[in-house]
């Protein structure tokens, strides 16, 4: 899961299909035939998880062992035991359902065929069209496509581009190109190179030239910057975790060496430079709290300097722009994002950093979401969510002035171009919904105003009618609703409705244009996505609000909001169905526990459904990292309690229950497929013996499926898959 803000230190992704792990130094063709390949973009994701055994934080001078004495070593013979056991009824569970999932999946042929044929065609209707994003490095371009990286220059309106390389070329086959980062004298290209089936990813370094060579190849790699033209530091990742940064050096003296490490197990690593490059930043971050130490480009073999030492419940992270810091942070009342300068850091180094010389320039009101912050060099540009509505914030350091756009009303997620310079004078960004196709917009520095670019060649939707209503929860908060519907239907209580849910970790729901959407509304359907709390939609108060002991809050925001939309006439329970991923499982889940009557079927996406068992568990890799989110019901009671009252799968019981079908992966590093294998057994036994146990006229049995894949990673969002979806 991705926390508010990732964004802001995620670097450019791009796309394409290629990996293998390949480290011997080779010269790059000029070109050979490449195989075009659909794109996607994708985002990574945080997530952390290890023993506490040294001062968080530490800076070290090379690379850091460490042990724990006294530890117990369990038996192995019961150890042993005890895996067979448990694996031997994992394979059964799983041979079984995979058994089902064959015989009952040629059901659907006929309609699965007429509905990949209608997504296909609006795939290459609203989609095929759009350019790979752009990098610019002064008069130079660079951009990816099918695995190729091109090379142009910025006037050329020709299109002409020179191909650098190709990674099918380079021996990666099946993986996609994750992050690009290029050195300051654009001497060298780190790229990551990532694969369906697994989270970690591998980062080439490619000497560019006449013929570009590979230098290096480093497995596990989570985030790099460059912090000179030959010195790159990146972080590692193994299971999830992602606690060390390394340097490495491409002089002729070179070598690579740990700089620093993290020890909290609630703590995650990653890297961003500043955007005027005068700073590489190191952040560490739990769910709540962050600490940034920084690298002076300048002389980027000196030992990192911390910035704040990290304060439970404060977060923060930096910007720079001539000699000054701007910070990000939730210092101070209320606790929402605020821009902060500490002034003269240059001048006074970290003395004049920390939080008593913390000057405020500008605070968020309340329930409003920083979406995505930018610096620019005499301006910062803030995209912000209230109330449902998009807006952008300019913040002028030449007038001191604040001016505040409000963005179309139909739009409902926007992304920045990538990696703007921090000299330009126009800021680019698209706008999209679920069933808009993303369009672009600009905002000019010059002209202080926004410019919608040139019309394109597929118009926005315009029979689609976008509808924001307030359901009140059972404590009187008002829950924001948005609403989707074809403006040509009619009896809209007899139409279909999809609900969609999240409401974890302070991330918004996913509300990007999907061609499955538009085909939804095309054919009558009904959308809405109900924004509870424990998302982040309307700020990090919104979130505080719907985590550890107040998780139920979410439960009864969906349940106020999906009886608001049938009393306005917006379906009807039996026409309509929940769709649920990841974590937004959990409140799925609960719902068809407590109110099954309110909708018919049920679609999760590798959901959280069995929340108690595994938060007991501390040695999965994402347990002690969770504990913010969920509680430790190890050491709490309540908590344990509290957990247990809502937790999907302990709340089974026999009752009549909608139909529910749920996509699972074999492999899913995040959510262990045991917990569904036994959520799905557990449940489908309870609708049996509700049906065995009434006779009632029309009585019925739901159907219950899953469908395991064996490749795919947690919740891919690639176009293929989704298709397959």
């Amino acid at each position: 899961c991705c926390a508010g803000l990732r964004n802001i230190l995620q670097g450019l992704s791009f796309s394409a299909k290629y990996y293998t792990k390949h480290n011997l130094p080779q010269a790059v063709c000029p070109y050979s035939e490449i195989k075009p390949k659909k794109c996607h973009i994708l985002h990574c994701s945080k997530s952390t998880c290890t023993h506490r055994t040294a001062p968080p934080g530490s800076i070290l001078p090379w690379r850091f062992f460490s042990s724990e004495e006294g530890t117990e070593v369990p038996s192995k013979r019961k150890q042993k035991t005890s895996t067979v056991t448990s694996d031997l009824l994992h394979k059964n569970l799983l041979k079984s359902e995979q058994e089902s999932w064959n015989d009952i999946s040629p059901t659907y042929k006929a309609l699965t065929k007429r509905i990949k044929e209608k997504l296909e065609e609006l795939h290459n209707m609203y989609t095929l069209n759009s350019e790979s994003p752009r990098m610019r490095f002064g008069e130079n371009v660079y951009f990816e496509e099918n695995g190729c990286i091109f090379l142009a220059k910025a006037d050329d309106d020709e299109g002409n581009a020179e191909i650098l390389f190709s990674i099918e070329d380079l021996g990666f086959s099946d993986a996609f190109i994750q992050r690009i980062r290029i050195s300051p004298d654009q001497r060298y290209m780190a790229i990551s190179l990532k694969s369906e089936n697994s989270e970690e990813a591998t980062c080439i370094i490619m000497k560019l030239g006449n013929l570009p060579v590979l230098e290096k190849v480093i497995p596990s790699v989570f985030s790099f910057e460059w912090a000179a033209n030959d010195v790159l530091y990146y972080t590692t990742q193994k299971n999830l975790k992602c606690q060390n940064v390394f340097m490495t050096t491409f002089t002729y003296q070179k070598h690579t060496k740990l700089v620093y490490t993290e020890q909290d197990a609630r703590f995650f690593v990653d890297l961003y430079c500043t955007k005027d490059r005068r700073f590489l930043t190191i952040n560490s971050n739990s769910k709540t709290t962050s600490e940034v130490w920084l690298v002076d480009c300048r002389h980027p073999f000196e030992p990192p300097a911390l910035v704040q030492a990290r304060t439970t419940g404060v977060i923060y992270h930096i910007e720079h722009r001539r000699d000054q810091l701007y910070i990000l942070t939730t210092y101070g009342e209320p606790a929402e994002y605020k821009a902060i300068l500490a002034d003269n850091y240059i001048h006074r180094i970290i003395a004049s950093s920390g939080k008593e010389n913390w000057q405020l320039v500008y605070a968020l009101e309340k329930k409003t979401k920083l979406v995505d912050f930018e610096m620019f060099s005499d301006a910062c540009i803030m995209f912000l969510k209230k109330a449902g509505h998009l807006y952008l914030n300019v913040i002028s350091f030449v007038s001191h002035s604040v001016q505040s756009i409000k963005l179309p009303t139909w739009a409902c997620e926007f992304e920045l171009e990538s990696h703007p310079e921090h000299t330009t004078s126009t800021c680019y960004f698209q706008l999209s919904s679920p069933v808009h196709p993303p369009k672009r917009f600009a905002y000019s520095f010059k002209e202080n105003n926004l410019i919608e670019q040139a019309v394109q060649e597929v118009p926005i939707i315009a029979n689609c009618h976008t509808t924001r209503l307030l359901a009140q929860s059972k404590d009187e908060t008002l829950v924001p609703i948005t609403v989707f519907h074809n403006k040509n239907s009619k009896e809209l209580h007899r139409r279909p409705l999809l609900v969609h849910v999240y409401g974890a970790y302070g991330i918004d729901l996913n509300m990007s244009f999907k061609e499955e959407k538009l085909m939804l509304i095309e054919e009558g359907w009904i959308l809405a996505y109900c924004h509870v709390r424990g998302g982040g939609e309307q700020g990090l108060c919104w979130h505080r609000d719907g985590c550890q002991h107040n998780k139920l809050r979410g439960l009864h925001d969906l349940r106020a909001c999906i009886k608001l939309l049938h009393e306005l006439g917006f379906s009807q329970p039996k026409h309509t169905a929940l769709a649920a991923a990841s974590a937004g499982g959990a409140l799925a889940g609960a719902l068809c526990n407590t109110d099954p009557e309110l909708i018919r079927a049920m679609v999760l996406q590798a959901p959280f459904v069995n929340v108690l068992n595994t938060m007991m568990k501390t040695h999965l890799p994402l347990t002690i990292e969770e504990q913010e989110e969920w509680g430790n019901p190890l050491e709490d009671e309540k908590c344990m309690k509290y957990i247990k009252s809502y937790c999907p799968y302990q709340n089974i019981q026999p009752q009549c229950y909608p139909s529910v079908f749920i996509t699972a992966y074999e492999n899913d590093e995040r959510i262990p497929l045991t917990g569904i294998l036994q959520y799905v057994q557990k449940l489908r036994k309870a609708a049996l013996d509700h049906a065995s146990r009434t006779s009632k006229k029309g009585n019925w049995i739901p159907n219950i499926i899953l469908d395991v894949q064996a490749n795919g990673s947690h919740c891919d969002s690639s176009w293929e898959h989704s298709l397959n979806e």
